[in-house]
Protein backbone atom coordinates (compact mmCIF):
# COMPACT_ATOMS: atom_id res chain seq x y z
CA UNK A 1 0.00 0.00 0.00
CA UNK A 2 1.43 3.41 -1.00
CA UNK A 3 1.09 6.04 1.68
CA UNK A 4 -0.10 9.58 1.01
CA UNK A 5 3.39 11.02 1.35
CA UNK A 6 4.60 8.63 -1.36
CA UNK A 7 1.77 9.79 -3.60
CA UNK A 8 3.22 13.26 -3.15
CA UNK A 9 6.18 12.00 -5.15
CA UNK A 10 3.86 11.21 -8.06
CA UNK A 11 2.48 14.75 -7.92
CA UNK A 12 6.00 16.19 -8.00
CA UNK A 13 6.92 13.80 -10.83
CA UNK A 14 4.21 15.30 -13.03
CA UNK A 15 5.64 18.76 -12.38
CA UNK A 16 8.62 17.77 -14.52
CA UNK A 17 6.31 18.22 -17.52
CA UNK A 18 5.92 21.93 -16.74
CA UNK A 19 8.11 23.95 -19.17
CA UNK A 20 8.62 26.50 -16.39
CA UNK A 21 10.89 24.08 -14.50
CA UNK A 22 13.22 23.34 -17.43
CA UNK A 23 15.76 25.98 -16.40
CA UNK A 24 16.15 24.37 -12.96
CA UNK A 25 14.34 21.06 -12.42
CA UNK A 26 16.48 20.08 -9.44
CA UNK A 27 14.17 21.41 -6.69
CA UNK A 28 11.44 19.22 -8.23
CA UNK A 29 13.79 16.24 -8.27
CA UNK A 30 14.54 16.95 -4.59
CA UNK A 31 10.81 16.83 -3.78
CA UNK A 32 10.52 13.51 -5.60
CA UNK A 33 13.57 12.08 -3.86
CA UNK A 34 12.23 13.11 -0.44
CA UNK A 35 9.28 10.74 -0.86
CA UNK A 36 11.36 7.71 -1.80
CA UNK A 37 10.33 5.08 -4.33
CA UNK A 38 6.69 5.10 -5.44
CA UNK A 39 4.28 3.61 -7.94
CA UNK A 40 2.35 5.98 -10.19
CA UNK A 41 -1.30 5.44 -9.21
CA UNK A 42 -3.17 2.76 -11.17
CA UNK A 43 -0.25 2.06 -13.47
CA UNK A 44 2.63 -0.39 -13.97
CA UNK A 45 5.15 2.45 -13.56
CA UNK A 46 7.51 2.65 -10.56
CA UNK A 47 9.79 5.65 -10.01
CA UNK A 48 13.15 5.44 -8.20
CA UNK A 49 14.98 8.62 -7.24
CA UNK A 50 17.47 7.78 -4.48
CA UNK A 51 21.03 6.84 -5.37
CA UNK A 52 21.13 3.41 -3.74
CA UNK A 53 17.73 2.46 -5.20
CA UNK A 54 18.76 3.46 -8.73
CA UNK A 55 22.11 1.68 -8.44
CA UNK A 56 20.40 -1.44 -7.06
CA UNK A 57 18.01 -1.54 -10.01
CA UNK A 58 20.79 -1.12 -12.56
CA UNK A 59 22.68 -4.02 -10.98
CA UNK A 60 19.66 -6.29 -10.49
CA UNK A 61 19.51 -9.37 -12.76
CA UNK A 62 15.79 -8.71 -13.33
CA UNK A 63 16.48 -5.24 -14.79
CA UNK A 64 15.65 -5.64 -18.48
CA UNK A 65 15.57 -3.32 -21.48
CA UNK A 66 13.39 -5.68 -23.55
CA UNK A 67 10.29 -3.58 -24.21
CA UNK A 68 8.26 -6.65 -25.14
CA UNK A 69 8.28 -7.64 -21.46
CA UNK A 70 6.47 -4.46 -20.46
CA UNK A 71 2.80 -4.45 -19.54
CA UNK A 72 2.62 -0.92 -20.98
CA UNK A 73 1.55 -0.58 -24.63
CA UNK A 74 4.70 -0.58 -26.78
CA UNK A 75 3.69 2.65 -28.48
CA UNK A 76 4.05 4.47 -25.15
CA UNK A 77 7.68 3.38 -24.73
CA UNK A 78 10.57 5.39 -26.17
CA UNK A 79 12.42 3.47 -28.86
CA UNK A 80 13.86 3.64 -32.34
CA UNK A 81 13.85 0.50 -34.46
CA UNK A 82 14.46 2.00 -37.87
CA UNK A 83 12.06 4.12 -39.90
CA UNK A 84 8.46 4.12 -38.64
CA UNK A 85 6.34 1.93 -40.84
CA UNK A 86 9.23 -0.17 -42.11
CA UNK A 87 8.62 -3.94 -42.19
CA UNK A 88 10.03 -5.64 -39.09
CA UNK A 89 12.34 -7.71 -41.26
CA UNK A 90 14.01 -4.51 -42.50
CA UNK A 91 14.85 -3.14 -39.06
CA UNK A 92 17.14 -4.42 -36.35
CA UNK A 93 16.50 -3.04 -32.88
CA UNK A 94 19.25 -0.96 -31.32
CA UNK A 95 21.14 -3.09 -28.82
CA UNK A 96 20.22 -0.35 -26.37
CA UNK A 97 16.88 -2.22 -26.24
CA UNK A 98 18.25 -5.78 -26.13
CA UNK A 99 19.15 -8.04 -23.20
CA UNK A 100 21.79 -10.79 -23.17
CA UNK A 101 22.56 -12.92 -25.07
CA UNK A 102 21.62 -10.74 -28.09
CA UNK A 103 22.98 -7.61 -26.43
CA UNK A 104 26.18 -9.41 -25.42
CA UNK A 105 26.80 -10.57 -28.98
CA UNK A 106 26.22 -7.16 -30.59
CA UNK A 107 28.26 -5.35 -27.96
CA UNK A 108 31.14 -7.81 -28.25
CA UNK A 109 31.33 -7.34 -32.01
CA UNK A 110 30.91 -3.56 -31.78
CA UNK A 111 33.54 -3.15 -29.07
CA UNK A 112 36.15 -4.66 -31.37
CA UNK A 113 35.92 -1.51 -33.49
CA UNK A 114 35.46 0.91 -30.57
CA UNK A 115 38.53 0.26 -28.46
CA UNK A 116 40.46 2.78 -26.33
CA UNK A 117 43.15 2.67 -29.03
CA UNK A 118 40.70 3.91 -31.67
CA UNK A 119 39.37 6.63 -29.37
CA UNK A 120 42.86 7.81 -28.32
CA UNK A 121 43.84 8.24 -31.96
CA UNK A 122 41.07 10.82 -32.32
CA UNK A 123 42.61 13.28 -29.86
CA UNK A 124 44.64 15.34 -32.38
CA UNK A 125 41.71 15.63 -34.77
CA UNK A 126 39.24 16.57 -32.00
CA UNK A 127 41.66 19.26 -30.82
CA UNK A 128 41.93 20.57 -34.38
CA UNK A 129 38.13 20.80 -34.72
CA UNK A 130 37.78 22.50 -31.32
CA UNK A 131 40.44 25.09 -32.15
CA UNK A 132 38.86 25.87 -35.52
CA UNK A 133 35.50 26.50 -33.85
CA UNK A 134 37.12 28.69 -31.19
CA UNK A 135 39.01 30.63 -33.89
CA UNK A 136 35.67 31.53 -35.45
CA UNK A 137 34.19 32.54 -32.10
CA UNK A 138 37.17 34.73 -31.20
CA UNK A 139 37.07 36.45 -34.57
CA UNK A 140 33.35 37.20 -34.14
CA UNK A 141 33.61 38.34 -30.53
CA UNK A 142 30.39 36.48 -29.71
CA UNK A 143 29.39 32.84 -29.77
CA UNK A 144 26.46 30.54 -29.15
CA UNK A 145 28.05 27.72 -27.18
CA UNK A 146 25.34 25.36 -28.43
CA UNK A 147 25.01 26.20 -32.13
CA UNK A 148 28.59 27.36 -32.74
CA UNK A 149 30.58 25.00 -30.54
CA UNK A 150 28.99 22.00 -28.82
CA UNK A 151 26.73 20.82 -31.64
CA UNK A 152 29.09 21.26 -34.61
CA UNK A 153 31.90 19.65 -32.61
CA UNK A 154 29.91 16.58 -31.60
CA UNK A 155 28.33 16.00 -35.00
CA UNK A 156 31.63 16.46 -36.84
CA UNK A 157 33.46 14.02 -34.56
CA UNK A 158 30.86 11.25 -34.74
CA UNK A 159 30.34 11.69 -38.49
CA UNK A 160 34.07 11.57 -39.19
CA UNK A 161 34.34 8.52 -36.95
CA UNK A 162 31.60 6.78 -38.95
CA UNK A 163 33.10 7.87 -42.27
CA UNK A 164 30.31 10.30 -43.19
CA UNK A 165 31.47 12.86 -45.79
CA UNK A 166 31.72 16.47 -44.61
CA UNK A 167 29.00 17.59 -47.01
CA UNK A 168 26.49 15.26 -45.31
CA UNK A 169 27.18 16.20 -41.68
CA UNK A 170 24.54 18.92 -41.42
CA UNK A 171 21.64 16.73 -42.53
CA UNK A 172 22.83 13.83 -40.34
CA UNK A 173 22.83 16.23 -37.40
CA UNK A 174 19.31 17.39 -38.30
CA UNK A 175 17.95 13.83 -38.48
CA UNK A 176 19.68 12.91 -35.22
CA UNK A 177 18.12 15.84 -33.36
CA UNK A 178 14.60 14.90 -34.48
CA UNK A 179 14.93 11.18 -33.71
CA UNK A 180 16.55 11.80 -30.32
CA UNK A 181 13.59 13.96 -29.27
CA UNK A 182 11.30 10.96 -29.88
CA UNK A 183 13.33 8.97 -27.32
CA UNK A 184 12.26 11.33 -24.55
CA UNK A 185 9.50 9.52 -22.59
CA UNK A 186 7.48 12.75 -22.33
CA UNK A 187 7.20 12.89 -26.12
CA UNK A 188 4.77 9.95 -25.97
CA UNK A 189 2.10 11.50 -23.78
CA UNK A 190 2.71 15.23 -23.15
CA UNK A 191 1.56 17.44 -26.06
CA UNK A 192 4.14 20.15 -25.37
CA UNK A 193 6.98 17.63 -25.87
CA UNK A 194 5.46 15.64 -28.73
CA UNK A 195 7.41 15.25 -31.96
CA UNK A 196 5.48 15.71 -35.20
CA UNK A 197 5.00 12.09 -36.37
CA UNK A 198 5.46 13.01 -40.02
CA UNK A 199 8.68 14.87 -39.27
CA UNK A 200 9.92 11.90 -37.24
CA UNK A 201 8.99 9.41 -39.96
CA UNK A 202 10.82 11.37 -42.64
CA UNK A 203 13.92 11.94 -40.48
CA UNK A 204 14.14 8.31 -39.35
CA UNK A 205 13.54 6.93 -42.84
CA UNK A 206 16.12 9.27 -44.36
CA UNK A 207 18.70 8.39 -41.71
CA UNK A 208 18.04 4.66 -42.15
CA UNK A 209 18.34 4.92 -45.95
CA UNK A 210 21.53 6.97 -45.67
CA UNK A 211 23.30 4.43 -43.48
CA UNK A 212 22.01 1.60 -45.66
CA UNK A 213 23.69 3.19 -48.69
CA UNK A 214 26.86 4.04 -46.77
CA UNK A 215 27.13 0.48 -45.46
CA UNK A 216 26.89 -0.94 -48.98
CA UNK A 217 29.61 1.46 -50.14
CA UNK A 218 31.94 0.55 -47.27
CA UNK A 219 31.50 -3.18 -47.92
CA UNK A 220 33.09 -2.75 -51.35
CA UNK A 221 35.32 0.26 -50.57
CA UNK A 222 36.40 0.07 -46.91
CA UNK A 223 38.17 3.00 -45.30
CA UNK A 224 39.85 3.73 -41.98
CA UNK A 225 36.54 4.67 -40.33
CA UNK A 226 34.50 2.98 -37.61
CA UNK A 227 31.84 1.67 -40.00
CA UNK A 228 34.50 -0.15 -42.03
CA UNK A 229 35.90 -1.66 -38.82
CA UNK A 230 32.40 -2.72 -37.73
CA UNK A 231 31.91 -4.45 -41.09
CA UNK A 232 35.21 -6.26 -40.67
CA UNK A 233 34.63 -7.18 -37.02
CA UNK A 234 34.28 -10.94 -36.60
CA UNK A 235 34.50 -13.43 -33.77
CA UNK A 236 34.25 -17.20 -34.17
CA UNK A 237 32.75 -16.70 -37.62
CA UNK A 238 30.06 -14.35 -36.30
CA UNK A 239 29.64 -10.97 -38.01
CA UNK A 240 27.18 -8.10 -37.77
CA UNK A 241 24.34 -8.32 -40.27
CA UNK A 242 23.57 -5.50 -42.70
CA UNK A 243 20.58 -4.33 -40.66
CA UNK A 244 22.50 -4.61 -37.38
CA UNK A 245 25.19 -2.35 -38.82
CA UNK A 246 22.59 0.26 -39.78
CA UNK A 247 21.03 0.12 -36.32
CA UNK A 248 24.40 0.55 -34.60
CA UNK A 249 25.28 3.51 -36.82
CA UNK A 250 21.98 5.19 -35.94
CA UNK A 251 22.57 4.61 -32.22
CA UNK A 252 26.13 5.94 -32.34
CA UNK A 253 25.03 9.02 -34.26
CA UNK A 254 22.20 9.88 -31.86
CA UNK A 255 24.19 9.20 -28.69
CA UNK A 256 27.43 10.68 -30.00
CA UNK A 257 25.77 13.83 -31.27
CA UNK A 258 22.94 14.90 -28.98
CA UNK A 259 24.17 13.65 -25.61
CA UNK A 260 27.75 14.80 -26.06
CA UNK A 261 26.68 18.25 -27.26
CA UNK A 262 24.47 18.65 -24.19
CA UNK A 263 27.27 17.45 -21.91
CA UNK A 264 29.66 20.05 -23.35
CA UNK A 265 27.10 22.87 -23.05
CA UNK A 266 26.13 21.88 -19.49
CA UNK A 267 29.79 21.77 -18.46
CA UNK A 268 30.56 25.19 -19.94
CA UNK A 269 27.53 26.66 -18.16
CA UNK A 270 28.60 25.13 -14.84
CA UNK A 271 32.08 26.61 -15.24
CA UNK A 272 30.70 30.04 -16.09
CA UNK A 273 28.55 29.95 -12.96
CA UNK A 274 31.45 28.72 -10.83
CA UNK A 275 34.36 30.85 -12.01
CA UNK A 276 36.79 29.50 -9.45
CA UNK A 277 36.68 26.15 -11.24
CA UNK A 278 37.08 27.79 -14.66
CA UNK A 279 40.16 29.61 -13.31
CA UNK A 280 41.47 26.36 -11.82
CA UNK A 281 41.03 24.57 -15.15
CA UNK A 282 42.80 27.40 -16.95
CA UNK A 283 45.73 27.05 -14.54
CA UNK A 284 45.77 23.24 -14.67
CA UNK A 285 44.36 21.70 -17.89
CA UNK A 286 44.63 18.25 -16.31
CA UNK A 287 41.51 19.09 -14.27
CA UNK A 288 39.33 18.77 -17.39
CA UNK A 289 38.51 15.12 -16.77
CA UNK A 290 37.31 15.91 -13.24
CA UNK A 291 35.07 18.69 -14.58
CA UNK A 292 33.54 16.23 -17.05
CA UNK A 293 32.78 13.70 -14.31
CA UNK A 294 31.28 16.31 -12.00
CA UNK A 295 29.08 17.66 -14.81
CA UNK A 296 27.80 14.14 -15.45
CA UNK A 297 26.75 14.06 -11.80
CA UNK A 298 25.65 17.65 -11.27
CA UNK A 299 23.77 18.34 -14.52
CA UNK A 300 23.64 15.12 -16.59
CA UNK A 301 22.60 15.32 -20.26
CA UNK A 302 20.41 12.26 -19.68
CA UNK A 303 18.19 12.90 -16.67
CA UNK A 304 16.60 9.46 -16.41
CA UNK A 305 16.51 5.96 -17.85
CA UNK A 306 13.94 3.16 -17.82
CA UNK A 307 14.16 -0.56 -17.15
CA UNK A 308 11.53 -3.28 -17.44
CA UNK A 309 11.19 -5.75 -14.57
CA UNK A 310 11.78 -9.24 -15.95
CA UNK A 311 10.69 -10.73 -12.63
CA UNK A 312 9.09 -9.68 -9.35
CA UNK A 313 11.44 -7.79 -7.03
CA UNK A 314 11.46 -5.21 -4.23
CA UNK A 315 13.48 -1.99 -4.14
CA UNK A 316 13.12 0.99 -1.85
CA UNK A 317 10.22 -0.60 0.01
CA UNK A 318 8.14 -0.92 -3.17
CA UNK A 319 6.99 -4.22 -4.65
CA UNK A 320 7.86 -4.22 -8.35
CA UNK A 321 5.99 -6.71 -10.51
CA UNK A 322 7.11 -8.52 -13.63
CA UNK A 323 6.39 -6.25 -16.60
CA UNK A 324 6.50 -3.00 -14.62
CA UNK A 325 8.42 -0.11 -16.14
CA UNK A 326 10.89 1.26 -13.60
CA UNK A 327 11.99 4.86 -14.16
CA UNK A 328 15.38 5.71 -12.65
CA UNK A 329 15.79 9.45 -12.07
CA UNK A 330 19.54 9.93 -12.32
CA UNK A 331 19.14 13.69 -11.93
CA UNK A 332 17.58 13.11 -8.51
CA UNK A 333 19.94 10.31 -7.47
CA UNK A 334 22.98 12.44 -8.28
CA UNK A 335 21.83 15.09 -5.79
CA UNK A 336 21.23 12.53 -3.01
CA UNK A 337 22.98 13.79 0.11
CA UNK A 338 23.46 10.26 1.42
CA UNK A 339 25.71 9.53 -1.58
CA UNK A 340 27.24 12.95 -2.26
CA UNK A 341 28.10 15.48 0.48
CA UNK A 342 26.79 18.98 -0.28
CA UNK A 343 25.17 17.58 -3.44
CA UNK A 344 23.86 20.86 -4.87
CA UNK A 345 27.36 22.32 -5.08
CA UNK A 346 29.38 21.97 -8.30
CA UNK A 347 32.66 20.52 -7.07
CA UNK A 348 35.00 18.81 -9.56
CA UNK A 349 37.33 17.85 -6.70
CA UNK A 350 34.84 15.35 -5.27
CA UNK A 351 35.18 11.61 -5.81
CA UNK A 352 32.73 10.70 -8.54
CA UNK A 353 30.47 7.65 -8.65
CA UNK A 354 27.71 8.95 -10.86
CA UNK A 355 25.36 6.70 -12.82
CA UNK A 356 25.22 8.78 -16.01
CA UNK A 357 26.76 6.07 -18.20
CA UNK A 358 24.89 3.26 -16.44
CA UNK A 359 26.22 0.16 -14.70
CA UNK A 360 26.70 -3.45 -15.70
CA UNK A 361 26.18 -4.88 -19.20
CA UNK A 362 24.50 -1.72 -20.50
CA UNK A 363 27.34 0.62 -19.52
CA UNK A 364 27.60 3.21 -22.30
CA UNK A 365 29.76 1.94 -25.16
CA UNK A 366 30.61 5.49 -26.24
CA UNK A 367 31.61 6.75 -22.78
CA UNK A 368 35.37 6.97 -23.60
CA UNK A 369 34.67 9.12 -26.66
CA UNK A 370 32.20 11.40 -24.85
CA UNK A 371 34.69 11.89 -22.02
CA UNK A 372 37.62 12.60 -24.33
CA UNK A 373 35.68 14.95 -26.59
CA UNK A 374 34.24 16.97 -23.71
CA UNK A 375 37.55 17.17 -21.84
CA UNK A 376 39.34 18.53 -24.91
CA UNK A 377 36.54 21.04 -25.54
CA UNK A 378 36.65 22.32 -21.95
CA UNK A 379 40.43 22.42 -21.79
CA UNK A 380 40.77 24.48 -24.97
CA UNK A 381 37.80 26.71 -24.05
CA UNK A 382 39.43 27.59 -20.72
CA UNK A 383 42.82 28.18 -22.30
CA UNK A 384 41.64 30.33 -25.22
CA UNK A 385 38.54 32.22 -24.05
CA UNK A 386 39.84 34.61 -21.41
CA UNK A 387 36.75 36.54 -20.29
CA UNK A 388 33.53 34.80 -21.42
CA UNK A 389 30.30 36.48 -20.31
CA UNK A 390 26.82 35.00 -20.48
CA UNK A 391 24.24 37.22 -22.15
CA UNK A 392 21.38 35.53 -20.31
CA UNK A 393 21.32 33.33 -17.24
CA UNK A 394 19.50 31.03 -17.18
CA UNK A 395 19.64 30.36 -20.90
CA UNK A 396 16.55 28.97 -22.64
CA UNK A 397 16.33 25.17 -22.54
CA UNK A 398 15.26 22.58 -25.08
CA UNK A 399 11.72 21.22 -24.58
CA UNK A 400 12.86 17.86 -23.21
CA UNK A 401 12.32 16.12 -19.89
CA UNK A 402 15.08 13.52 -20.26
CA UNK A 403 17.58 15.11 -22.64
CA UNK A 404 18.91 18.17 -20.82
CA UNK A 405 20.76 21.01 -22.47
CA UNK A 406 20.34 24.68 -23.36
CA UNK A 407 18.66 25.58 -26.64
CA UNK A 408 21.06 28.51 -26.99
CA UNK A 409 23.80 29.92 -24.78
CA UNK A 410 25.08 33.25 -26.04
CA UNK A 411 28.47 34.52 -24.90
CA UNK A 412 30.38 37.76 -25.23
CA UNK A 413 34.04 36.85 -25.56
Amino acid sequence: MITNDRQGGATAYLRLLDPAVRADPYPVFADIRATGAFRVANSPVVVLSRYEDCAAMLRHPAASVERALSTLPLETLPAYDGPPGAPTSEAAPMFLFLDPPDHTRLRRLSTKAFTPRVVAQLQPRITEIVDALLDTALAAGTSDVVADFAYPLSVTVICELLGVPLADEERLGHWSSIVSRSLDPASRFAPQFRVDPRELQHAAADMYAYFEDLTRIRRTSPGSDLLSELIAAEEAGDKLSHNELISICALLLIAGHENTANLIANAVLALLRNREHLDALRADPNLANAVVEETLRYDPPGQMVARIAADDLEIGGIDIHRGDMVVLLFAAAHRDGSAFPDPDRFDPTRASRHLAFGLGPHFCLGAPLARLETAIALRRFAQRIESPRLRADPPPYRPHVNLRGPATMLLEI
